[in-house]
């Protein structure tokens, strides 16, 4: 079982600026091949901080976590548009991958991006956590040998994240997702989590024991993570 090295910081900017700091030292020593990406409130100030850097993406390829089912790229609800928005209309990517929120099938789209993760293997993968400790869009109860496939939203999740739609009945209930083990498959993971809507999360992953309960347990499964927060450092 891995280690995970905790980072304790006081605001959101500062864990940018360490993300900053990690990713800027990859690219210069060509060791950022590939990275995975998240979305969300949690990783605005990250993006915002390469976006106002000299940091070179070109020869970069970058995943997406998830996407969801049934929206098109050019709603303002997708990821592909939040991506857009904050970071690939203003950073140049050799190539970038978010799966089709529109495929005709669903089976065969994860599939088609399992087989992509397979053959441009993961040298960081950020993440991000939901209150109910989900990560990318894997619920509770999600085996850790999880592939990419169509996960079904849990209440909790469709409450926090309906917030964002203007017409919540119109929110989709199914997204794709990476599964953890293509998550854990990256070479190192870096999750960022801050307020106190986060807390349960990050408390269970400090008790460091796997609950499938709460997926972001099945982080400690993992060789090389980072944790970055203003929440809590790991019982001694």
């Amino acid at each position: 079982m891995g280690k995970i090295r905790w980072i304790q910081v006081n605001a959101p900017e500062e864990g940018a600026t360490y993300v900053y700091e990690l990713v800027k030292e990859k690219l210069e020593n060509d060791e950022l091949r590939v990275i995975g990406l998240a979305t969300g409130g949690t990783m605005e100030p990250v993006y915002e901080a390469w976006v106002q850097s000299p940091l070179d993406f070109s020869n970069t390829i970058a995943f997406n976590l998830d996407e969801y089912v049934g929206l098109d790229p050019s709603s303002p609800n997708s990821y592909a548009y939040f991506m857009n928005e904050h970071l690939f209309q203003h950073k140049t990517f050799l190539k970038t991958y978010i799966p089709n929120g529109l495929a005709d099938d669903e089976d065969e789209e994860c599939e088609r991006y399992e087989r992509l993760l397979n053959e441009h293997p993961l040298d960081i993968q950020l993440l991000g956590v939901g209150e109910n400790g989900h990560i990318a869009f894997n619920e509770p109860g999600t085996s850790q040998d999880s592939l990419t496939h169509v996960a079904s939203l849990t209440p909790s999740t469709l409450e926090v994240n309906g917030q964002y739609f203007e017409n919540r009945e119109k929110m989709p209930t199914t997204a794709y997702t990476m599964g953890i083990r293509s998550i854990l498959n990256a070479k190192q993971l870096i999750l960022l989590a801050f307020g106190e809507r986060k807390r349960a999360a990050i408390e269970k992953l400090a008790e460091g024991v796997i609950d499938p309960n709460w997926p972001i347990t099945h982080l400690l499964a993992h060789p090389n993570v980072i944790v970055i927060s203003d929440l809590v450092e790991p019982k001694r």
